[in-house]
């Protein structure tokens, strides 16, 4: 089938936006002629800005405001051959299907795809050993995909994310020295997975400035209110909590040279930009390093225990605060 148009539909975080990247690269690879067009939510949009391969970006939150008829009528003006539904809306799923989209992909195991989606295709992510990255590929496979790449070779698709290149705030940018280690700690998630305690990123922070490297503290504004009192009044220490864009961030993150985080947005975008990201993860499924650990050159993963009692149980645990400061040093320098 030609495929002139083709939308993938992906309304959640940053990170799931990221990872699900790989298989954008691999429509385009295999239908160069298409047009990719990108459903997300809006506030991920620089993030998308950033990959060569997609075409248009669509912001979800700005057609979800329409009257339903109106919405119809902007989805089927796409003209889109295909749709791929990789986080499940119910939706945009019906929505789709009233716009007439020919060719609409889901997975089986959303009733609501039933009704909706004429390829429906059928895996697990929360037991499934594969990373997501690997997974989202399950959904290509009415494209003529027949095996699931590796993890190396979807690193290897990481080429198509370019950074966008902006200017940063005058006092940060002022504190990025070409002379000195850039170091980045972003200790939130904004609750989206398990976090390593703030007095542990404090001491590796005045650990990292001892040794003269810069070290900025990153997040957003509602996040440093709940830390920026505890970060250490030191001249290589810098609190940039709310005060850059996610366009600036990922500029800013691409100039340094190192970034700490658990499994958040910015670690990913630390990945791709290919620094040294040093990612902090508990082992329990389905938020263990297997699943979404970030992708890039120079990743390092640290968990405390692989084989914690508790978090193969799957019930929740902390161990991921018992990683070390130590081991976390030493991984960056």
């Amino acid at each position: 089938m030609n495929f002139e148009r083709i939308v993938i539909s992906r309304t959640d975080s940053i990170g799931d936006v990221m990872l699900t990247l790989p298989m954008l690269v691999w429509l385009k690879k295999n239908y160069p002629q298409s047009e990719l067009i990108y459903l997300g939510s809006g506030y991920t949009r620089p993030v998308v800005d950033c990959f060569s391969v997609v075409d248009r970006f669509i912001d979800w939150k700005e057609l979800e405001m329409l009257p339903t008829a109106e919405r119809v009528s902007r989805f089927s003006e796409l003209r889109a051959d295909a749709i791929i539904h990789v986080f499940p809306v119910k939706e945009i799923a019906s929505l789709a299907k009233k716009a007439k989209i020919p060719f609409r992909v889901g997975t089986s195991h959303r009733t609501f795809h039933l009704l909706t989606c004429n390829h429906r295709i059928s895996f697990t992510r929360k037991r499934s050993d594969l990373h997501e990255s690997q997974l989202n590929f399950e959904l290509l496979r009415p494209f003529g995909l027949r095996e699931i790449p590796t993890l190396n070779a979807v690193r290897e698709m990481l080429d198509a994310f370019v950074p966008t290149q902006t200017a940063l705030p005058a006092e940060i940018a002022a504190r990025v020295q070409n002379s000195r280690e850039n170091v980045v700690l972003h200790p939130k998630s904004q609750g989206s997975a398990l976090e390593w305690t703030i007095e542990n990123y404090v001491e590796l922070a005045k650990r990292l400035a001892e040794k003269g490297a810069q070290v900025f503290f990153t997040g957003t504004e509602n996040e440093g209110k709940e830390f920026r009192h505890l970060i250490p009044d030191h001249a290589l220490i810098m609190d940039t909590t709310g005060q850059m864009t996610l366009t600036e961030l990922i500029t800013f993150i691409g100039k340094c040279n190192a970034l700490v985080a658990c499994s958040t947005g910015p670690l990913h975008i630390a990945a791709f930009t290919g620094i040294r990201t040093v990612g902090l993860f508990s082992p329990r499924k389905p938020i263990h390093p297997g699943r979404w650990a970030a992708l890039g050159r120079d990743v390092e993963i640290l968990v405390y225990d692989e084989s914690c009692p508790i978090c193969k149980k799957g019930k929740t645990c902390k161990c991921i605060t018992q990683i070390t400061v130590d081991s976390v040093y030493r991984t960056i320098t």
